[in-house]
């Protein structure tokens, strides 16, 4: 009985009094968005947007599994040099690492200030989360130029050519991480991204810890294994 009164009640809910509602409808809502405050039913019990995200990470757990596995097949086939050994700087990727992973910190700030609606400090851990995605990338440019300089490039050899395209397809991971923390932060000051709707700053952290997490795994296998 009280899950049918809510059903019929809600309807006259929304057109109660002059149309005038205490939710002004966000730039993220879509036409299938839940009532706010309030997940879709679904046979999982996650919100459908939130279980796109999980299917589209397991998805992008292939593709670089398979880009890792193929690095480690090629890694030591090499005929030519310069090889792993004589050419990374592990200090320095160490430094970017981490950075990476102080970000991870940073983006559950931001989730825990949408949580209390504390617009100030969202948006100073969502820019300060791009900020250090920018750090990571410029030092991946960096470093990427001195590899070039040492003579290895993409189509100089196995070792260069998995190299690249691993670490080069999770820098466009990163880059475009950035670009929608960037994008969350700009609706943020239209008054559009509040408590209500925390969800689109938690799929968006989903996305960037798994970014993290891949750049663990290629670290440890790409620089630290022999």
């Amino acid at each position: 009985m009280s899950i049918a009164h809510d059903v019929h009640s809600a309807p006259a809910a929304a057109h109660d009094g002059d149309g005038h509602g205490e939710h002004t409808p966000s730039v993220l809502d879509g036409k299938w968005s839940a009532p706010v405050g309030h997940a879709l039913p679904t046979s999982t019990g996650l919100d459908n947007r939130k279980l796109l995200m999980w299917l589209f990470l397991a998805s992008d757990c292939m593709f670089f599994g398979a880009l890792i596995g193929t690095f480690m097949v090629y890694k030591g086939r090499s005929l030519v040099g310069p090889t792993p050994h004589e050419i990374f700087d592990i200090p320095y990727t160490s430094v970017s690492a981490f950075v990476l992973l102080m970000s991870s910190l940073t983006m559950v700030l931001a989730l825990a200030a949408i949580q209390r609606n504390d617009q100030v400090r969202l948006r100073i851990w969502l820019i300060t989360t791009a900020l250090l995605g920018m750090v990571f990338i410029g030092g991946q440019y960096y470093e990427f130029t001195v590899f070039y300089h040492e003579g290895l490039t993409l189509g100089h050899s196995l070792f260069g050519s998995s190299f690249f395209t691993l670490t080069g397809f999770h820098g466009a991971h990163v880059t475009i991480g950035i670009f929608w923390l960037l994008y969350m932060t700009a609706v943020s000051w239209t008054g559009r991204l509040n408590s209500e709707q925390p969800l689109f700053i938690e799929i968006a952290g989903l996305y960037w810890h798994f970014v993290d997490i891949v750049w663990i795994v290629i670290f440890t296998v790409v620089y630290l294994l022999p």
